[in-house]
């Protein structure tokens, strides 16, 4: 089985190669969407190469679930949304109700937090409120070259693992495909990017990574420490994203306001390079994602020791990281 996951990698990489140079020039010489003279046509080309890979694995492998589809069609109408808001600003609202009717159209496919301790009504409040805060997570993410799709990369590989150990056919297939066409991405999008991401590229990956990391089964029902295994395999964008409001608090802003306190962006104010920021920030979310990995494999006791020990190192990171001065 190994050799399929294989085929599809490449062929979506391959797809996403083909398909970036065609875009990139077609999106500068009609001036569609652009910033600062490079095209937003990250959103378009990994969707593009990772949709035209599922679609051929399925219609290969003569397997498509409910769950998968629900997956396709929701992630399909975020990108979608996506594009228009890089074409036209969408108001706040309306990029929060596309979100919810995309999380609405995932749910009803019945991709959903399973928790059973808390109920249904509560399961579908956590889903909406795990969907919707992990897409705006990589959209807050996107602020360097190279960032927000190396940690999609990463959390990807990490959720692949999972599904490997616990063989997850169906949906290592999808995170086969979304592999490959990050590979692509990144091999335009390192410093110094050629083309950017868009709002369409990183609420399409937040969103694809949440509604996949509710898909997955991380361990049996004795192991309750597993539970937590997709936050800490989020955990990166999760932690900047609870850092950054922190820090907007703290200036007594409002917690969603733009700012520029990104952990990214303090570190390339303390003097790293762009190369050496996202070598540190990849380098924690390959932290956070281990984590994840080792809680879905060990006791709970010993998994109680590696969540203690990951708030400890995420703690002593905050206080570090919020006394590097971004202003002045």
């Amino acid at each position: 089985m190994s050799i399929h996951y294989f085929s599809i990698v490449s062929l979506s990489c391959l797809a996403g190669l083909a398909f970036i140079p065609l875009s990139k020039k077609f999106v500068l010489k009609y001036r569609i969407v652009s910033s600062r003279g490079v095209p937003l046509a990250g959103g378009i080309n990994i969707g593009a190469s990772f949709f035209l890979a599922c679609s051929l694995a399925i219609i290969f492998y003569n397997s498509l679930f409910r769950e998968t589809a629900g997956i396709l069609i929701s992630s399909f109408i975020m990108l979608v949304f996506g594009v228009v808001d890089d074409r036209r600003e969408l108001s706040v609202f309306a990029k929060f109700l596309v979100q919810i009717i995309a999380a609405s159209v995932l749910v009803f496919f019945g991709v959903r937090t399973q928790i059973i301790y808390i109920g249904t009504l509560l399961n579908l409040i956590v889903t909406f409120f795990w969907v919707l805060g992990i897409s705006n997570a990589f959209n807050h993410l996107d602020v360097m070259d190279g960032l927000s799709a190396g940690v999609a990369l990463v959390v990807s590989s990490g959720l692949f693992l999972i599904c490997i150990f616990s063989a997850d056919i169906k949906t290592a297939m999808l995170l086969s495909a979304l592999i490959g066409s990050l590979i692509s991405f990144l091999f335009y999008n390192l410093p110094p990017a050629k083309i950017y991401l868009g709002n369409s590229g990183s609420h399409f990956l937040g969103f694809i990574l949440a509604s996949v990391a509710l898909a997955i089964s991380y361990a049996p029902l004795e192991r309750k420490v597993a539970l937590f295994s997709p936050l800490f395999i989020l955990g990166f964008p999760i932690f900047d994203t609870l850092f950054l409001m922190l820090m907007r608090l703290k200036k007594k802003k409002l917690p969603f306001k733009k700012s520029n306190d990104h952990v990214a962006l303090r570190l390339l104010k303390k003097g790293y390079s762009k190369a050496g920021t996202l070598i540190l920030a990849l380098s924690l979310c390959m932290f956070f994602v281990l984590c994840g990995i080792a809680l879905s494999r060990v006791s709970n006791l010993a998994g109680a020791v590696i969540i203690a020990f990951a708030i400890l190192i995420s703690i002593a990171l905050t206080v570090k990281i919020s006394k590097m001065q971004i202003d002045g």
